[in-house]
């Protein structure tokens, strides 16, 4: 089992975090906000709270929200502080978008739009995270469990709050929901996530040089597998493969459709072509281009040639009537290559600094 230590090596990253604004965390269009019905079709409003948790909640009061408001809304115990992010027909959507079931999910309501004095309650309560998320890990570490706390998140009255833990296995942390309860005077919620949810919770940086998706706009995780790699030709590399939760990259699936339907115009890698010099095997394909390359030895690369996937099918049926071709390329003519053209200098950039000559009219 893999052993959790307790250090600030997320520390940094928590607090950077912590002061994020909320309102760019997994953004959903709301495209219908102009139309004037369409906060009549329904009271359902989605409230985001802190980083990746949302929550659909009645707004039986009909209070005048929209996107943006800071509102207070029911939670067990107390109350809780979020933020609107969704009104109208899409909420109804995006419930059954997450396949949640309304009838075992409790939908709650909104007590009232934040005042000053929620707001700064909610903002004392959140300050405390980082040195609760500090603290937690020290005790969940001597009573000598296998689990990492992740993050932590005060309810906006600050009277409970959620640790978000990653475990390996099944951890029996009763005895630290009473550590906890004893040292810092609230009620505990205890809440397992995985790497995936740590990394859109925690936020960062990806190899490519954006924002990471799990912290913007992805919500539910499907899982990845190496074959996604390996239908796309990427090397199978784990160093390249992983994001920043040492789990494959979830955009190794971004593109796979893509290449499924591409790959269906691919000849069968057990199929081979036989010409009348010599028998080739398939050794690599690109299935976008819509080409594949072919070699003359079964195990390693020789006299490698690259033709189409439309001229493999012909030779495919010319073998099976017991034709061979003379070569697999046949009569397909090369195009001419396009050598490089060098524009500068077809045009003086001091053109425009001549002095004219001026015409004196007599």
């Amino acid at each position: 089992m893999k052993k959790y230590t307790v250090g600030a090596e997320h520390n940094e990253l928590g607090a950077a975090a912590t002061k994020r604004n909320s309102a760019h965390m997994l953004p959903v269009s709301d495209w219908l906000s102009d139309l004037p019905e369409n906060t009549q079709l329904t009271d359902l409003i989605e409230v985001q709270f802190k980083n990746t948790r949302k929550g659909y909640f009645h707004n039986s009061n009909h209070l005048p929200l929209e996107k943006g408001v800071k509102v207070v809304v029911e939670a067990n115990p107390g109350y809780d502080l979020g933020e609107v992010v969704l009104t109208g027909k899409l909420v109804e959507l995006q419930i059954k978008k997450n396949k949640i079931d309304t009838s075992r999910y409790e939908i709650r309501q909104v007590l009232r739009i934040a005042t000053d004095e929620d707001l700064e309650r909610a903002r004392l309560a959140h300050a405390r995270e980082q040195e609760t998320m500090i603290k937690a890990r020290q005790l969940a570490k001597s009573l000598g469990l296998e689990m990492k706390i992740g993050d932590v998140e005060y309810q906006g009255d600050g009277s409970k709050a959620i640790f978000f833990y990653i475990a390996d296995g099944r951890v029996d942390f009763r005895q630290l929901i009473k550590v906890y309860a004893e040292t810092f005077r609230i009620r505990v919620e205890m809440k397992q996530i995985g790497a995936r949810q740590e990394a859109g919770r925690i936020g960062g940086t990806g190899p490519c040089g954006r924002e990471l998706c799990c912290s913007t706009w992805m919500i539910n995780f499907s899982s990845v597998g190496t074959g996604a790699a390996r239908l796309q030709n990427i090397s199978p590399n784990p160093q390249k493969l992983a994001g920043m939760c040492a789990k494959l990259k979830c955009c190794l699936n971004y593109e796979v459709p893509v290449y499924e339907d591409a790959s269906k115009a691919l000849p069968s890698r057990h199929i081979a072509l036989e010409t009348k010099d010599a028998t080739y095997y398939l050794f690599s394909s690109d299935p976008l281009a819509g080409t594949v390359t072919y070699s003359s030895d079964q195990s390693v690369a020789a006299n490698l040639q690259t033709i189409s996937t439309k001229r493999a099918h012909e030779i495919i049926a010319m073998n099976r009537r017991g034709e061979k071709p003379l070569t697999l390329e046949g009569n397909r003519t090369v195009a001419p290559e396009i050598g490089y053209v060098n524009n500068v200098g077809h045009e003086d950039v001091t053109r425009f600094d001549r002095k004219k000559k001026k015409n004196f009219r007599r």
